[in-house]
C-alpha cells in the first residue's frame, strides 16, 4: 500500500495540469492529472504536497486545502491512499515545462479538463472538487484501466 498526493492548483477558472510523458513504466502515462507524489518517510501528506509540488512546478503553496482521501485498487498496481488537495495561492514563478521531470506543465480550463485523456475515476473527484464538496471518502475499483466500481463516502455510485 502507498500514500501519495495530488494538488489541483487554481486559477482563473483553470487548473495547472501535467501531461504525464516523460517518465518509463509510469502507471499514469499519457495521462493529464494535478501535480503531486508519493509520500516519504516520516512525512504528513501536507508536507509531501508542498515538497512535491516544489519540486514539479517550482511554487511554494501558501494556501492550500485537504479536499478528500482517494483509494485506490487496482488488479495491476497496489492499493493507494491519495491525498486530493486544491490550492489557490504560491510564491514563485512556474518552471518551464522542458525543466519538470514529470512531464508538460498547462494551464487548462476547468470545463476542458473532462475531455482530456484522464481517468474515469478523476472524472468524479473533479466534479466533486467543482461543486466545493467540503470533505470526501473515495474509493476507486479498476481492472486494467477500466473502473469497475466506485464508491463514496460508504455509498456506491453508478458507473
Amino acid at each position: 500500500m502507498k500514500n501519495t498526493t495530488l494538488c489541483y492548483i487554481e486559477k482563473n477558472d483553470c487548473w495547472l495540469m501535467l501531461h504525464r510523458v516523460k517518465k518509463k513504466n509510469d502507471e499514469n502515462h499519457d495521462k493529464w492529472i494535478g501535480v503531486g507524489g508519493k509520500c516519504e518517510e516520516g512525512e504528513s501528506p501536507d508536507d509531501c504536497v508542498l515538497r512535491e509540488v516544489k519540486e514539479e512546478t517550482g511554487l511554494t503553496l501558501t494556501s492550500w486545502k485537504y479536499r478528500g482521501l482517494v483509494t485506490f485498487v487496482s488488479d495491476v498496481w497496489p492499493t493507494e491512499y491519495m491525498h486530493l488537495y486544491t490550492a489557490d495561492a504560491w510564491q514563485g514563478d512556474l518552471i518551464a515545462s522542458r525543466d519538470c521531470a514529470e512531464g508538460e506543465l498547462e494551464w487548462v480550463e476547468k470545463s476542458r479538463v473532462p475531455a482530456l485523456p484522464i481517468w474515469q475515476g478523476d472524472k468524479i473527484f473533479l466534479d466533486l472538487l467543482g461543486q466545493d464538496v467540503p470533505f470526501f471518502s473515495l474509493k476507486l475499483v479498476y481492472r486494467g484501466e477500466t473502473l469497475t466500481a466506485a464508491v463514496l463516502d460508504g455509498k456506491p455510485l453508478p458507473i
